[in-house]
């Protein structure tokens, strides 16, 4: 469903991304894992068709992100991090004119905007102004303008940070809920939601793909199995006792 072939990019001197390749299908829930400033967030971009790669292409359900963006675009839903939102309107006015820039029909938005309302949890803020949400809910509300078109893949930059133990549990449930039929790409920092939710995972480092593979196979590299252990050493490339890479 998505195929990223050899994307680098570049922002002056620096290489934020290089050479990253990798494939992902529906039914899917894909980890992006390094420490901030890795690349992760660059390379959701290039995905997603918000910044264009130095090198490279994305095939989204066979159109090129490069040379066909539109109809690339109009697959994806994304979250990016610390997602901007309408924050002087109500929750069902945002959803409401989100669905109309996604051009879903106009006598489809008004039982899509509920149907998304119910999915997301917020039939007890809907009638709220988004501004006066907790951060739990403004990422619900994040979410849900990212489903509202019904797409086949799914984008999430750091979907649980800042949230609560709570909130983390219940956007990740969402996750795992919603990666039934679609794919997700999450990028994250955080070692246990690579272990909570995700089917496979790709570790990056200084713009670099370091790892691919289960987080079982990425845990099975330690002998002490300390995933955050293997996680360091691949990151950092300094050795820790008991850890073979």
């Amino acid at each position: 469903m998505i195929e990223v072939k050899s994307i680098s990019k570049s922002f002056d001197d620096i290489k934020a991304v290089s050479d990253i390749s990798f494939k992902a299908n529906q039914g899917e829930v894909l980890g992006f894992l390094g420490p901030n400033g890795a690349g992760k967030s660059t390379t959701m971009k290039i995905v997603t068709g918000f910044v264009e790669p130095t090198m490279g292409d994305v095939s989204v359900c066979g159109h090129s992100i490069v040379s066909d963006t539109l109809e690339a675009q109009k697959i994806i839903g994304y979250v990016p991090e610390n997602a901007p939102l309408y924050e002087e309107m109500y929750v069902v006015e945002f959803l409401t004119q989100i669905a109309s820039f996604r051009e879903v029909p106009q006598e489809e938005i008004k039982n899509r905007v509920a149907e998304i309302i119910k999915k997301c949890a917020l039939e007890s803020v809907q009638g709220q102004i988004i501004d006066t949400l907790s951060k739990g809910y403004k990422r619900r509300v994040s979410l849900a303008q990212a489903l509202i078109h019904d797409p086949k893949v799914l984008i999430l930059d750091e979907p649980t940070d800042g949230l609560d133990p709570n909130q983390k549990a219940e956007v990740r449930s969402m996750i795992k809920e919603l990666a039934r039929e679609k794919l997700v790409l999450v990028s994250t920092h955080i070692l246990e939601e690579v272990e909570a939710i995700c089917d496979r995972c790709i570790i990056i480092g200084e713009g670099k793909k370091l790892f691919e593979g289960t987080p079982s196979e990425l845990k099975a590299k330690s002998d002490k199995q300390r995933i955050d252990d293997v996680f360091r050493v691949i990151t950092t490339g300094r050795p820790i006792e008991g850890v073979a890479i």
